[in-house]
């Protein structure tokens, strides 16, 4: 997992009153495995839930945790995508990412590529040729996030943050650790994400017997994915264990509890609901039936980019 040093960390402290209203967990969901791309192990950790849960979130993959070995290690071909932003958050090994605009680079444990699709983009995504050949540890995320319909048609971007640019917090007893890659906790604490969408993205950990108690905007929905160990949900006796998603109700807060003996480590996601119609197809995200089928014809045309030469 991602590095555990508290340097520079922001002490994160809850404002919560005696009229808060907590948030509790309203549905618990167990993520199931899958292939993608070139056949790497995934997690689909938003399956069975209903997209107006989700907006303005609309496909979650937990890549991994897989131990490679010698030659197996597996990307994605070139692909396009349009009407939405993919986000990818490695946790362990290394994935490269190249696009049709000239964005891209190497990404390594806690870094995060985020990818604005906009009108469209073609773009890759696969290990280093050095990780290919030795093999080793895969772990990561990759987030959708819907842009609404004004926005969907915005040239494409590509955001790079590095592991030491993501906003740090700890709880008051430093039992919790928080990295903000988008979004913010409070006042003090702002991830370096630059969204369309107003969204919060955290990864926290849990050291054992640790609680976090966390404002949370009234206005954002509210997503926990444990991908390690256990947490327990409040003032609630409902435990999630890796790989579950639990999907909140309405309020002011929430708290999270580490019952186990080791950390405990998931990731916390909230936005602002857009409202619009989703009409999702394969690596399009647009509101309506018609539009996907410009956007595939759009692609077959070549109208969403080329292959850069380079890569040739």
């Amino acid at each position: 997992m991602v590095s555990s040093g508290l340097e520079q960390a922001t002490i994160v402290t809850s404002t919560i009153g005696a009229s808060a209203r907590e948030r509790l967990p309203r549905r618990l969901i167990k993520a199931p495995s899958g292939l993608e791309g070139e056949g790497f192990p995934v997690k689909r950790a938003f399956a069975g839930v209903p997209m107006s849960e989700l907006d303005p979130f609309v496909h979650m993959d937990e890549m991994g945790e897989v131990e490679y070995g010698p030659g197996e290690p597996k990307g994605t071909p070139w692909h396009p995508h349009r009407g939405f932003e993919t986000v990818t958050y490695l946790m362990e090994g290394q994935f490269v990412h190249q696009d049709s605009i000239g964005g891209g680079g190497s990404l390594g444990q806690g870094d995060t590529q985020w990818m604005t699709a906009g009108a469209g983009i073609l773009h890759i995504e696969r290990p280093p040729e050095e990780l290919v050949v030795q093999g080793g540890l895969f772990h990561g995320l990759q987030l959708w996030v819907n842009l609404p319909s004004r926005q969907k048609w915005v040239e494409p971007r590509y955001q790079d943050i590095g592991h030491r640019n993501v906003a740090v917090g700890t709880s008051p007893y430093r039992d919790v650790r928080l990295r903000v890659i988008a979004g913010g906790l409070g006042t003090d604490l702002r991830g370096p994400g630059v969204t369309y969408t107003p969204i919060n993205m955290v990864h926290a950990t849990l050291h054992p017997g640790a609680r976090l108690s966390l404002d949370w905007p009234a206005a954002f929905n509210l997503l926990v994915y444990v991908m390690e160990g256990t947490v327990q949900f409040g003032s609630t006796r409902v435990d999630a264990q890796a790989s579950q998603l639990a999907v909140f109700g309405e309020g002011d807060f929430f708290e999270l509890v580490n019952p186990g003996v080791g950390d405990a480590e998931v990731v916390l996601l909230g936005g602002q609901p857009i409202g619009e119609p989703v009409a999702h197809y394969g690596p399009f995200v647009m509101n309506t039936r018609a539009e996907l089928e410009q956007a595939i014809a759009d692609f077959q045309a070549g109208r969403m980019g080329q292959i850069p030469v380079t890569h040739l």
